[in-house]
């Protein structure tokens, strides 16, 4: 069985919105969120995967949990972070050009 691992950033924000994405071709609403790459580690991955989805500079606050599962011939393993942002958001620029939206739900 093959294996991936990724990072999701939670962000609620003042007002109690939470910061969500969401994908080419899809109707549903995600927590900004990707794969861990080589020799990084998953908080490292939660800021790149949150500035890249949404603009935002982040800094983490708190682990929240890790979610194990398994789908189709994949183990997945993925770290929750609660997060904050630093900044207004800058510019989306995902290298896939997948997200077409980043806003508050």
């Amino acid at each position: 069985m093959k294996e991936w691992f990724g990072s999701a950033a939670i962000y609620i924000n003042e007002t109690k919105e939470v910061l969500m994405v969401k994908s080419i071709n899809s109707e549903a609403w995600a927590f900004p969120s990707g794969g861990i790459e080589q020799g990084e580690t998953p908080e490292e991955c939660c800021i790149r995967e949150v500035k890249e989805e949404t603009g935002y500079y982040i800094v983490i606050e708190d682990s929240l949990f890790i979610k194990e599962t398994e789908i189709k011939d994949y183990r997945v393993k993925t770290y929750y972070f609660k997060v904050k942002k630093t900044g207004e958001s800058v510019v989306i620029n995902y290298p896939d050009n997948i997200i077409v939206d980043a806003p508050w739900k």
